[in-house]
């Protein structure tokens, strides 16, 4: 068996590879895999995706009261007043792309 992959690299195999992991691959879909991921590792003592809802919030310059799909849309299109549900299908891969750039830049500078 190979070594472990980890969150970066395990999420850049989704970002490159979605219909292997959800059944539709869209924004919504992908966010619920990753809020998933996220809570697992939470259960299991990891914490490395603590503070993720904040670091988007913080990067926004918004308040913590939003939830991070929210955030990555308001990210993704400065301006908006939509959510994910209302995203056109090329806004909709624009904010997968955004969500997974995020992600990695998120857990670079955890690993820091």
């Amino acid at each position: 068996m190979g070594d472990p992959v980890g969150e970066r690299e395990f999420f850049e195999l989704v970002r490159l590879r979605p219909g292997m992991y959800v059944e539709r691959p869209g924004f919504l879909t992908l966010a619920v895999y990753v809020e998933g991921y996220m809570g697992h590792a939470g259960r299991h003592g990891d914490s490395v995706f603590a503070g993720w809802r904040g670091w988007l919030a913080d990067r926004l310059g918004h308040s913590h009261n939003l939830a991070w799909p929210l955030l990555v849309v308001r990210i993704a299109f400065p301006g908006s007043v939509g959510g994910p549900w209302d995203l056109a299908p090329e806004d909709d891969a624009k904010a997968v792309e955004t969500m997974f750039s995020l992600l990695d830049e998120f857990l670079t500078e955890r690993e820091t």
